[in-house]
């Protein structure tokens, strides 16, 4: 008789780098002979990963975990990740888990459910296998299948950079970057696969290197560059810093790499970016962003904007507005800030109301609406590369190199297709285009 494999139901929160590391916890699950399923479907094991970025994260995890325990109540139910961390005996607190271990040894919760199947639902107190994260090394693994056009790559975990509002550092510890050598493979085998579009990720992305001798990030990017048949290549989340004319000599020739940038901006006011203790100020990064468009003509554009940080006036916020203007950005994830306890702006005076921070978002979301419009007014009637990655009720949507989004008429998925698309319109976000063939 053919022996049934035990299910496993993996739930993510968060970040790019979370999602990553839960595929490459499937993987490890299926190579071990378990099914991969919903945590909405009966099943033996529930694997949680966790985040921390705001109280918020906390709260939806501590909802997600008693959720789970309550569909599943005869399941191994593990929790992982940044808030099993920061929070690890709280986690172990909840009724129903079974084993908590943070961001040193995520890998674990694969043997550890395996011994939990053989023993049983544990009765007693749950496991705690939380390490000290400032201690450990960059752990060890990968993906080798994907299931969308594009696929994530973990280069980096850790950052060291102690911005005021932010409690990752406390989460994740400090810089680790993986072997060249295996993102290289990582590379290759997802290439072999038909991956046509991978981006490579980390907590704090431009800090890959830091811990390696004399080898960067755009060490690694010419190098995977060199790579047969490589699609796509894209970049997480960046800080402005990284822009200096040396980097961007490196990159701007690299057949491979997407003319797309995601700067971490969080201010245009270069008190508030004092304040947030960032490394940069808003004239560093204009000048980064100005040898970009030298180097990459077609370069896009995205970053992010906290409003409402303690302290901030009137002023530094139209400051921030006209940053927004200058830099021309493609989109702006624009968020009200949240206070998190344990962080240095959680103690700043200023703190200010809810309604103003809103009325910024409001305000800075139209700015960005209105670049983002002329942005698209720009692209009409040029030809561009669209990768296609989805497909409903005749109209197949992708990207271009740049990240703009572009959806055109189709009789059949266009999936994974690399095809040539005449820009003729757009509703101010997606542009609409004819394939050319």
């Amino acid at each position: 008789m053919e022996r049934i494999k035990p299910r496993v139901a993996i739930c993510t929160l968060g970040c790019k780098v979370n999602q990553y590391e839960s595929e490459a916890i499937a993987e490890e699950f299926a190579r071990e002979g378990f099914e991969i399923c919903s945590h909405t479907l009966p099943c033996d094991v529930c694997v949680i990963n966790t985040c921390t970025v705001t109280a918020e994260s906390d709260r939806k995890g501590r909802q997600l975990i008693r959720r789970v325990i309550h569909q599943n109540p005869n399941a191994i139910v593990l929790v992982t990740g940044c808030l099993s961390q920061t929070q690890p005996e709280q986690i172990a607190r909840i009724e129903g888990v079974d084993y908590v271990c943070g961001n040193a040894d995520k890998m674990s919760v694969v043997e550890a459910a395996k011994s939990l199947l053989l023993r049983g639902k544990a009765t007693d107190a749950p496991t705690v296998n939380v390490s000290p994260i400032d201690g450990c090394s960059f752990e060890k693994m990968s993906i080798s299948r994907f299931d969308r056009t594009r696929a994530y790559i973990k280069i980096e975990d850790g950052c060291e950079n102690r911005c005021s509002y932010c409690i990752i550092p406390a989460a994740r510890g400090r810089v680790r970057s993986k072997c060249p050598e295996d993102v290289l493979d990582e590379v290759r085998a997802l290439t072999a696969g038909g991956c046509r579009e991978i981006v490579l990720t980390g907590i704090e992305t431009a800090s890959y290197g830091k811990d390696l001798d004399g080898y960067s990030l755009a060490d690694l990017l010419v190098q995977i560059d060199r790579i047969p048949n490589i699609g796509r290549i894209r970049l997480g989340s960046l800080d402005p810093s990284l822009m200096k004319q040396e980097f961007v000599d490196k990159i701007a020739s690299l057949r491979s790499l997407a003319p797309h940038f995601h700067l971490s901006m969080q201010s245009g006011s270069d008190k508030i970016l004092a304040l947030m203790k960032r490394k940069y100020n808003t004239r560093m990064a204009l000048d980064g962003i100005k040898r970009l468009r030298a180097a990459m003509p077609d370069v896009q554009l995205t970053t992010d904007m906290i409003v409402g940080f303690p302290g901030e006036s009137e002023q530094e916020f139209e400051e921030t507005l006209s940053f927004a203007r200058k830099a021309e950005f493609l989109m702006i994830h624009v968020f009200p800030y949240s206070r998190r306890r344990g962080t240095v702006a959680d103690r700043m005076d200023g703190q200010l109301p809810t309604e103003v921070k809103q009325e910024r978002v409001h305000r800075l979301s139209a700015l960005q609406a209105t670049i983002r419009g002329e942005i698209l007014d720009r692209q009409i009637g040029h030809v561009s590369e669209v990768l296609f990655e989805t497909y409903k009720d005749g109209i197949a949507t992708g990207h271009t190199a740049s990240f703009i989004e572009v959806a055109c008429p189709s009789p059949c998925p266009l999936h994974s297709k690399l095809l040539p698309v005449t820009i003729t319109g757009h509703d101010g976000s997606v542009c609409t285009g004819k394939i050319d063939i």
